[in-house]
Order: structure tokens, then C-alpha cells, then sequence
């Protein structure tokens, strides 16, 4: 997915999260491992995103990144997921600053100095005025310690991924770190909010995560906006069977064949969304097991070069 995003526009890419205990123990020479670890150097750079518990053990795990060749080091303290929480992992340690800063001194001590260490945020894990006093804690701490850049989700931590990401919280932390990189995160479904939100809040520039599953082409399409004004039309169908495939072919390499069609399936249903019979893709994309399963889905619905359609918000609800 991230060598698909850099070809349609991306400027920079993040890895899936990765625990640190599982990195320290990855034997990366298992096919079934493979794919944590594949960099290409078309992508680059490329941060490698990390989760943990223990400080000495996250340290450990982003050496471990390091070594496989990311460029940039990103701690998560924004995972929502509830057995993530339940583990101290991701969100959790907005909860506890001192150990989220001793998880950031030490990984920024433990990896070499031309290796930028971000950090990604929610705005807390509730809306308690202590859960504000610890968002600050924390970001005023890593800035101090000397992280490269810090995005903030909009969203608290108990939000998940549920009612509106409060962006007027970004423009507050942009306007106490004036001259530290914010990034924004957080209802960023289409290239018009990608640009609304640079414009109403200040940040650097915006990060990208469900909106982009199934839509690549958002990155060239805010690109486009923001250099002429004008949206580009949505990719039509032969344009979407051409990246599916590739996305598959680049999926088969890292997974193996056997594997890929499972893997693929969340993807192909994201996929689906931009067809203008959506439903009906949709529910064929969920039965594929294999890549045949997939070359009949792809010549039963995208063997002729219709518009497409923009994807609709509501495919994130």
C-alpha cells in the first residue's frame, strides 16, 4: 500500500505498527515475516511505526528498525484499539507522561542521530482537563528531547474512531509550537479536506490513514486542487482495475500467493467503493480466495472503461 500511495502522490509513507517485543524477537528470514520489514527504495523515506510497553524494550525494537533500513523512527501513542489499551500499548501512555517521555528519551538515545524520532498523538484520552495537562506534558517533553515532528489525531483516545475529530484542537497546538512541525490527522476523506484542514488550523501538512485504503488517487488529487483549484475527475474503472491488479502483484511478492487473497480482501472491498455499482462489487470482492477469484471479479465488473466515482465519506462511518 505504501509503494502505491508514493506512485499516486504521497510525499512520505509510514509502515503498519509494529510491536516492539515481536521486532526484538522477528526472525525476518521467514517468508510469513517478510513483509514487516520490505522497504523498496522507490519509497524512501519511509518511517518505521512502533508500539510497546516497556521503555528499555522500545528502544530496543526501534534498533531493530533502524537496522532493516527505515529512515525515520514514529512512536504511537494514539492506537484506540481496546486490547492495545488493555496491554499499556499505543494510546495508553497518553495516560502516564513520565514513561511516554522515558520511551521517547530513550529511543531517541538508542538510534543515531541522523535518524528523525516522531511521535503520533491523540489529543488525550478523554476530555478531563488532566487528560489536556498530560497531552501537553508529553508534547512539550518530546520537543525538548528533540523529536523531528509530532502528528495529532483530533480525536481523544476513548473517541476510537467515533463523532467528529476536533480540529480546532490542532490550530491550539499549532499556535503553541509555532516553530515545530505539527502534522493533522483525523476526517481526512477527500483532497478538499486535506486542504481545509491546512488552511483552517495552520498544521504543516496532514497525515492521511483510512482515507487513503482503497484510494491512492486522493494524494494526486489534492495535489492538483491545491496547484490549479480544480478536482481531478475520479480514476474510472480501467484506470482502478490497473492499481488493483498492480496492488495484488505487489502483495503476491511479499505474502506469497497463497496468502495474498485474504490479505487483498479488505483492500478489493475499499476498492470497491469508487465503482458505481459499489454494492454488488463489494459483495463479490468478499468471496475472492485466490487470484483467479479476483481476475473474474475484475472482468465481470471492470471490463469497461466507465467514470468511477469519488469515494463516499460514509464508506468510513
Amino acid at each position: 500500500m505504501r509503494l502505491i500511495a508514493r506512485r499516486h502522490g504521497a510525499t512520505y509513507g509510514i509502515c503498519e505498527v509494529m510491536l516492539d517485543k515481536f521486532l526484538v524477537e522477528l526472525n525476518p528470514r521467514r517468508q510469513k515475516n517478510k513483509h514487516y520489514l520490505h522497504i523498496t527504495d522507490e519509497e524512501r523515506p519511509v518511517g518505521g511505526q512502533l508500539m510497546g510497553t516497556e521503555p528499555e524494550q522500545f528502544a530496543a525494537g526501534a534498533v531493530k528498525l533502524v537496522e532493516a533500513g527505515f529512515d525515520v523512527i514514529d512512536i504511537n501513542f494514539g492506537c484506540p484499539v481496546k486490547k492495545v489499551l488493555g496491554r499499556c500499548r499505543g494510546g495508553f501512555h497518553l495516560s502516564q507522561p513520565d514513561v511516554a517521555l522515558d520511551i521517547i528519551q530513550r529511543t531517541r538515545k538508542a538510534v543515531p542521530s541522523s535518524i528523525p524520532v516522531t511521535v503520533k498523538m491523540r489529543r488525550g484520552i478523554d476530555d478531563t482537563e488532566q487528560s489536556r495537562d498530560h497531552f501537553f506534558t508529553i508534547i512539550d517533553g518530546a520537543f525538548d528531547i528533540g523529536v523531528a515532528a509530532v502528528t495529532v489525531h483530533g480525536r481523544t483516545v476513548k473517541q476510537r474512531y467515533n463523532g467528529p475529530s476536533r480540529w480546532e484542537f490542532l490550530s491550539e497546538v499549532k499556535q503553541r509550537f509555532p516553530d515545530r512541525v505539527i502534522l493533522g490527522s483525523g476526517d481526512l476523506f477527500a483532497a478538499q479536506d486535506c486542504l481545509d484542514m491546512i488552511a483552517q488550523t495552520g498544521v504543516d501538512g496532514v497525515t492521511v490513514a483510512r482515507g487513503c485504503i482503497g484510494n491512492p488517487w486522493i494524494f494526486q488529487q489534492t495535489k492538483a486542487l491545491a496547484k490549479t483549484g480544480v478536482l481531478p475527475p475520479p480514476p474510472s474503472l480501467f484506470e482502478q482495475r490497473k492499481i488493483i491488479r498492480k496492488h495484488f502483484d505487489l502483495a503476491a511478492l511479499l505474502y506469497g500467493e497463497e496468502r495474498t487473497a485474504m490479505v487483498m480482501r479488505k483492500s478489493c472491498i475499499k476498492y470497491s467503493a469508487l465503482h458505481p455499482e459499489h454494492s454488488l462489487v463489494r459483495a463479490d470482492f468478499t468471496k475472492i480466495k485466490s487470484r483467479d477469484d479476483l481476475q473474474k471479479v475484475l472482468r465481470d465488473w471492470y471490463s469497461q472503461d466507465l467514470d468511477g466515482r469519488y469515494l463516499p465519506r460514509s464508506i468510513h462511518v
